[in-house]
Parts: structure tokens; sequence; C-alpha cells
């Protein structure tokens, strides 16, 4: 079997992830491409597709926001997630379960006698209204019937889990400073989510592992279950592994990918590429190794902006007063230093509308 070093992953993975090449296509074809972006911090997915498309205009995506393309809504890894409207629908009822399990994890004591099937059904209730409502507010009208587990446990199981809700525009529109209001995912869409499959080879779960492969690998099972927080999927890989072809790494794992999908060559040179915190390309992997060094793998969970250098994370960078700051994690060449200058200024120069092009490079 073939053994895919680091450095030949990391080159599939820019791949995937169009950035390798900025990619010309649609904003909402990007979306369903990267199998959504993560989007806790509402700004970071304009700066995730920048860095991914070519004349990327952020009008475009808060566009598909209003108009009910995108949606903003808890999915994998029980995380806010942009995605598409039609793949909110398709794979929120296979997420419901570990949904429900992620919030217990956290909430278990607060939430112990609660009969959750009864608090999901008296949260439809309140929502039936068509009135957007903040998670606290949801949880308090619910308080009196439910006191002990308090607004917080109450709010995050009926927002996160129990029911399928989106986040509101003008939250997540560029530029724009907006609080959470939530309503029923099928009530802004307009159709309900599908129901949960009764076939025991999961349908669901293949199209999840397919798209996870298009836009991801070659990755093992621990990597899928790392993206989107399911159990590995064994029934749906296994009924489509005949359709796969299989490699190890370096560390003897088997890794599973699409027969036609792109793996370049290792020595393909990788632009400097500026990521958005919470960026997919790093935390869509368990082994994370073939993006950033292990030594550095907090900071794809600390919230840290990334600066991709020949396709590995070798620098962070922030933002203030208009100017663009990098700090390299190591020794970085003049030539490198120049690359990471010029795309700075073009980070800036985009963050800004073209306002301002200041970068400063730390000493490394």
């Amino acid at each position: 079997m073939t053994v895919l070093d680091t450095r030949a992953l990391g080159r599939a993975t820019l791949a995937r992830q169009l950035l390798l090449d900025r990619a010309d296509i649609p904003v909402l074809d990007a979306v369903a491409h990267l199998g959504g972006l993560q989007a806790q911090e509402p700004q970071e997915p304009f700066v995730g597709l920048w860095s991914r498309l070519r004349a990327f205009d952020p009008a475009a995506l808060s566009d598909q926001l209003v108009r009910r393309g995108v949606v903003r809504t808890h999915l994998m890894r029980r995380t806010v997630h942009l995605v598409t409207a039609d793949d909110a629908l398709a794979w929120r009822a296979r997420h419901e379960t570990m949904l429900r399990q992620r919030v217990l994890g956290t909430y278990r004591r607060e939430l112990e006698g609660v009969d959750l099937d009864e608090l999901a059904a008296a949260g439809r209730a309140i929502m039936a209204d068509g009135e957007p409502r903040s998670m606290t507010e949801l949880a308090r009208a619910l308080a009196e019937r439910w006191p002990a587990p308090g607004p917080r446990a109450l709010g995050e199981m009926l927002v996160a889990a129990l029911v399928p809700m989106v986040q509101l525009p003008p939250r997540g529109l560029w530029r724009t400073r907006a609080g959470v209001r939530n309503v029923p995912l099928s009530s802004w869409l307009g159709r309900e989510i599908d129901p949960p499959s009764p076939s025991a080879d999961d349908p669901v779960g293949q199209a999840l592992v397919r798209r996870y492969l298009a836009a991801f690998g070659p990755a093992a099972s621990a990597d899928l279950r790392a993206w989107c927080g399911l159990a590995g999927l064994p029934a749906a890989v296994a009924a489509i592994r005949e359709e796969l072809v299989s490699f190890r790494d370096e560390r003897g794992r088997e890794l599973l990918d699409l027969p036609g999908a792109p793996r370049p060559d290792p020595g393909t040179p990788a632009p400097v590429r500026f990521l958005p915190a919470f960026d997919n390309a790093i935390l869509g992997y368990h082994d994370r190794s073939r993006i950033i060094d292990d030594a550095h793998r907090g900071l794809s969970v600390a919230g840290a902006r990334v600066v991709l250098v020949d396709g590995r994370v070798a620098a962070t960078w922030t933002v203030e007063d208009g100017t663009v700051i990098v700090s390299p994690l190591g020794l970085l060449s003049r030539a490198d230093r120049t690359a990471v200058a010029e795309q700075g200024r073009a980070t800036a120069s985009f963050l800004s509308d073209n306002d301002s092009h200041r970068v400063r490079i730390a000493a490394s």
C-alpha cells in the first residue's frame, strides 16, 4: 500500500481546501465543497473564503445569508457552522444524537432528571409563534417549568441540540455586529429537515464520508470523526469502501480517499495563505501534523489566526488599527518574509476595503 508522507498529505489538503490555487467558483459552491465553514466568530468565514476564492466579494456571502442559501447553525462538533441550506436540512437529523450527547457532556448534572423529549416539545411550542429569540429568552420562557437546570443549561440544550435552529441575519453579515437571534431551521427555510434514514447502511453517513474526503482526504476514520463529531460512521464507510482507494501515512494508519481526487506532487509550490480563526483546514483532522507542528497544535483550538508558509502554519496574525501584524513561530527566510508581507498587505486591503495596506512582521 502506498505510503503518503506528511508533505504529500499537506499538499492534498491544500488542493482540496482551495488553498493551493484560489478557485473561480461561486460562494455557494465553495461553501458546499468545503462542507461548511466553522463560524462561531461571525466574521471569520469571510477571511476563509477570501483566502480560497478569486475576486471574492464579501457582499456575495452576506447576500446568501439574507436569501437563505446558507445558514448559521449548530452542527459538526456542536459548533456553529456556516453551511448551505441543503446541507443543513440533509445533515441535521444525522447529528441529533451527537448534539444531545455533547451538551449533556457539559451539563449532565444540571439536566439530570429532565425528560429531553418533553423539553424539546416545549421548546418547539414556544418557538412556533415565529418570533426570533435569544438562547436566554427561550430558556427563561421555560424556567418556571424546569427551574433546577438554570437558563444556561436549558438554553444550550434547546438551541444547540433539541430544536434545530438558525441564527438570523444581521448576525454573520459582513462588518456587522449583532446578537444571536434564533428561529427554527424548518420555518426559516420553509422546508422540514430530512427525517432519519431507517437504512442500516447509513446513506446520509455515506454522503458525509464522500463530501469529507472530497474536501479533506486522504484521511483516516479518526480524522472524519474529528471533523463531524460523529462516531466514525463505520456502517457508511463499510458500505462505500469498494469505491474508495487506500493509502497509509508514516504512522501506519490507513487513509481512505476518492479515487479521482487531487493528490498533488509533494514538490508543488504552495503560496502564503492567511487563515481565519478555527479554520477547518486545521480543525478537520485528528492528526493535524500534515499542516501544523505538534508544538503549535494548541493554536488551532485557541482561536488564533494563522499564516501558512510552504503549506504549514508558520505564524499567527492579528489586526490593530488597520495594520496586519504577523508573529512568526520560527525563522522565516528573506523570501518567505517578502511573500508574507505581500499577502499581509493584500489581507489588510481586503479587511479595510482598500483603506489600508499596512503590515508589520515581528522578529522571528
